[in-house]
């Protein structure tokens, strides 16, 4: 006999986990993850930096929106979750002006070198700072979802794909692993199996692409300084950051993948090694372990949040690309007030939702977002 709730989640990583605990205690929720293990894939292999000035602006906005979420949150921890830890930008005149966006500001070369004395000078023209930049520990972020979640009576299993899915009456029969549920709201944070959801759910795809991104931790012979900056080409082509006495590398590609348990690549970790070598006094020794997960992204690079205006009670949650743990709690905090509003209207829309929500009177700093994303794509296929 199926399991019978109020919402179902697909996908167990950073943006199923923060709904489930967003929407923890308000109504009844079960999350449901394909692989063994929580967090998997991308949200375990995540570079672990909040970066405000990285992104288009409605992503700088959740970014703003999930920095005061746990800083509130932070106060609360015996360990925080954030450390400063400012980001700065190096490489050509043009390219770091391409890429230097809202709280970013411009640096010369020399205070550039200041912030990194690792780096060569002459290899660079211009470089840009953002000091309000965050590492974040995102072990310690899912496991305080996770516990949150179920310590309020979120039913999380593990080891349970879904394969099959159908609407029925007012709500959704799912079937996971061995398990049956029914829900009246069905969330897809599938991930780069988003779209394949959709299909199997008989939901038109929305053209969700997952894209590779490899990265590594390398031995040196020079540490960084305990508050290095995180230091990325203007182009896209390799980033690096203080990890201890290591250091955090990658070449930063973004190629076509298809949903897949990704790995890295013969070369492309040797590759930049070589280039950060002749770039940096690092003296990169050794690779000691290297990963590649995947952003998957919509064709504009927005992310995709909202019912689907064509399928009653499916809510989309997906398509954060890179910015997936730094737009998290802002994208949690307003589907669940979208999910929430929608309980007595049987799927209407996301939009529709956010207006609810205003006209109960739960209007505040959590909506500021919402007038952002209604002008892209918070309502899916309206």
């Amino acid at each position: 006999m199926a399991a019978h709730y109020d919402v179902l989640i697909v996908g167990g990583g950073i943006a199923g986990l923060s709904l489930a605990s967003a929407l923890a205690g308000q109504c009844s929720v079960a999350l449901v993850e394909a692989e063994q293990e929580l967090a998997y894939h991308t949200s375990s292999r995540s570079a672990r930096q909040f970066i405000p000035s990285y992104g288009p602006p409605v992503v700088q906005e959740l970014t703003v929106r999930t920095l005061e979420l746990l800083a509130a949150r932070d106060a609360e921890l015996p360990e925080p979750i954030l450390t400063p830890r400012s980001f700065m930008l190096i490489g050509a005149e043009e390219d770091v002006a391409a890429e230097a966006s809202g709280l970013m500001r411009s640096i010369t070369p020399a205070e550039a070198l200041e912030l990194c004395p690792a780096l060569v000078p002459g290899t660079f023209e211009a470089a840009g700072l953002d000091e309000g930049s965050f590492g974040c520990n995102a072990p310690l972020l899912l496991e305080d979802h996770r516990g949150r979640a179920a310590s309020a009576g979120v039913d999380i299993i593990t080891g349970a794909r879904v394969h099959t899915a159908q609407r029925l009456g007012s709500g959704w029969q799912v079937g996971a692993g061995t398990e049956g549920f029914q829900a009246g709201v069905l969330v897809n944070a599938a991930g780069a199996w988003a779209d394949e959801l959709a299909v199997i759910s008989g939901v038109e795809k929305l053209g969700l692409q997952p894209y590779r991104r490899t990265a590594a931790i390398a031995a040196v012979d020079h540490p960084l300084p305990e508050h290095s900056p995180m230091v990325a080409a203007a182009d896209n082509s390799f980033y690096f950051r203080r990890d201890g006495d290591d250091v955090l590398i990658s070449p930063s590609e973004s190629e076509p993948s298809g949903p897949e348990d990704a790995r890295p690549r013969a070369g492309d970790i040797e590759r930049l090694v070589d280039r950060l070598n002749r770039i940096t006094t690092l003296g990169i020794t050794e690779v000691r372990r290297a990963w590649t997960g995947l952003r998957t992204e919509a064709a504009d690079g927005v992310p995709v949040a909202g019912f689907d205006a064509e399928a009653p009670g499916f809510y989309w949650l997906a398509g954060q690309g890179g910015y997936g743990f730094q737009t998290s709690s802002a994208m949690a905090e307003l589907a669940a007030a979208q999910i929430l509003a929608d309980q007595g209207g049987a799927g209407q829309g996301a939009a529709g939702g956010a207006g609810a929500a205003a006209a109960a009177g739960t209007a505040g700093p959590e909506f500021r977002t919402a007038q952002a994303l209604a002008a892209t794509r918070w309502s899916v296929r309206r």
